[in-house]
Formats: structure tokens, C-alpha cells, sequence
């Protein structure tokens, strides 16, 4: 009981990290209808950021700050420059520029910093909790719940209860009416983009310290877990992405502690095959979703 108690919370704080990367890709994908697979170098490159910015102050939350700071830079800067010159009758144009992006991005960190893992401190200990002798989360995976919820709590905010979160779901779902009601769609795709690297650039930021360290490659494998879980939850669902990243963390947990860390991808493969099967669309997607 005590293993399963500490798998459990362990699980949920992954699952926080998978559930914020899932969600800057569903809100890349709801404002331009692509599918990113830059996202996950752009994020290394927001975390480089954080990581000169720590060593040269010796400060985590100045780190952290300059951090998301550059991955909305990042992201809109990519936007503007280069995705807005596409064509976009079909995402393919996009995603095949994406994947372009991904060995440009990776390639210019590998030449400018090395391909060594950089050892990255948490601002907390990882050490877990002892209550009633059984371990359980750590400070640091407090912290990632938190901040986790937060920025979820943030977001619903943004788009259930703002001007701007109603401007862009318009533009999202409908972009021809909504210019013509003078919503500036390319603006807020260029919006769109920006909240959803600065997303994937702090979920990043969270799962590095946890890991071998910071490297050109440091956010692939959460990239591949995160899009899994998206998927599962239903791309065009903000909600799905959440429950779906919890789930999927737990499940990872669960099956490390049981089976073996090499059994981990296959048990999200199952369950992303089966959802495929049973829901194409995804176990929270709306049952008509708009047309791209």
C-alpha cells in the first residue's frame, strides 16, 4: 500500500507536466490548426534561456521568468515569420515546416552549447514527505502541482471569462465570422501561438531538473507522451488534455513501479490505440468539430 500510495502521487505530478505540454498542444492546434512538432525544441531552447539566465544570477525565479519570456518571443516570432507565409489549405505545409524547424533548432543548440546534460537544480528538495512512515510527494513535486494548477486555473480564466479568451475562441472556431464581427484573426493566432510555447516552455522548465538534465533532446520523450495524451483527451479539447495528462502520469507511474520503465511506452501505446479505436476523435472531443 505504501508503494502504491507514493507511485500515485508521483504519477499525478508527472501527469501535471504531461497535462501542461498537451495543452500548449491543443492550443496551438484550436488557433492555427497545426499540429507543432517544434514544440518541443522550442521549448529547449526557452529552457537554455532559463538556464543562462540562473547561472548568471544565481536566481531560479529570474531564471524561470526569463524562461517563459522567451519561449512567448520564440513562438511568436515563429508565427509571424514563418508559419503566416504558408499556405494553409491543409496543416500539411505547417507540420512539414515544423519538423524542418525541430533539426534546425536542435542542430544550432547541439553547435552552440554541446550535446552534454547540464545538471539543472530545483528551486526545492525532491526528497519525498514521510507521513505515517510512508513516503509521499516531494516539496518539488508540490511545487509542480501547484504551479500545474495554476496555470490550468489561469487559462480557464482566460478563455471562459476575458474579452481576449472570447476573441480567441472565435477566431479558432470561426475565423471567417469572426472578421467580419472585426476580431483580428492573425493577431490572435499570433496570441494563440505565443500562449502555447510559453506553455510548453514551462512544462519543460518543470520536468528538466527531475531528469538526466538539460540537453538538445531533454524535452523529446515528453513531447511523444504529451501528444499521446492530447490525443487521447481530443485535440481540440483543453479539458481532455488535462484529464488525459493526469491519467496518462499515473498510468506511467503505475506501470515503472510494477512492470518496468521499459513498459511504460507500451502501456500509453495501448491506450492510445484503444481510445483511437473506440473515439478517433478522443475521449473529450465535442461531437462536431469545426472544419479546418
Amino acid at each position: 500500500m505504501d508503494r502504491l500510495v507514493f507511485l500515485l502521487a508521483t504519477g499525478l505530478a508527472r501527469g501535471a507536466v504531461l497535462a501542461l505540454f498537451a495543452l500548449s498542444l491543443v492550443i496551438v492546434w484550436r488557433a492555427a490548426r497545426v499540429v507543432n512538432f517544434a514544440q518541443a525544441a522550442m521549448a529547449v531552447c526557452a529552457v537554455y534561456t532559463a538556464f543562462a539566465l540562473t547561472a548568471a544570477s544565481g536566481s531560479y525565479w529570474l531564471g524561470l521568468a526569463g524562461g517563459l519570456a522567451a519561449g512567448a518571443l520564440l513562438g511568436a516570432a515563429v508565427e509571424r515569420g514563418l508559419m503566416r507565409r504558408l499556405p494553409h489549405l491543409t496543416p500539411l505545409p505547417g507540420m512539414i515546416c515544423a519538423i524542418g524547424l525541430v533539426m534546425v533548432l536542435q542542430s544550432g543548440l547541439a553547435i552552440a552549447f554541446g550535446p552534454e546534460h547540464r545538471p539543472m537544480r530545483p528551486p526545492f528538495s525532491q526528497s519525498p514527505f514521510m507521513i505515517g512512515g510512508t513516503p509521499v510527494l516531494s516539496p518539488y513535486d508540490l511545487f509542480v502541482l501547484v504551479t500545474a494548477a495554476a496555470a490550468m486555473g489561469a487559462f480557464a480564466l482566460l478563455f471562459t471569462g476575458t474579452s481576449l479568451g472570447l476573441r480567441l475562441r472565435a477566431a479558432a472556431f470561426a475565423p471567417e465570422t469572426s472578421r467580419l464581427l472585426g476580431v483580428r484573426v492573425p493577431r490572435m493566432v499570433t496570441i494563440g501561438w505565443t500562449l502555447s510555447v510559453a506553455t510548453a516552455a514551462l512544462a519543460a522548465l518543470l520536468l528538466v531538473p527531475t531528469e538526466l538534465g538539460l540537453n538538445p533532446h531533454a524535452a523529446d520523450l515528453l513531447f511523444v507522451n504529451a501528444f499521446a495524451v492530447a490525443v487521447i483527451g481530443g485535440l481540440d479539447s483543453p479539458t481532455g488534455a488535462l484529464l488525459a495528462g493526469l491519467g496518462v502520469g499515473v498510468l506511467v507511474s503505475l506501470t515503472t513501479g510494477y512492470v518496468s520503465a521499459s513498459a511504460a511506452p507500451l502501456a500509453v501505446l495501448a491506450l492510445l490505440t484503444v481510445v483511437l479505436l473506440l473515439r478517433p476523435g478522443g475521449l473529450f472531443a465535442a461531437r462536431e468539430a469545426r472544419r479546418a
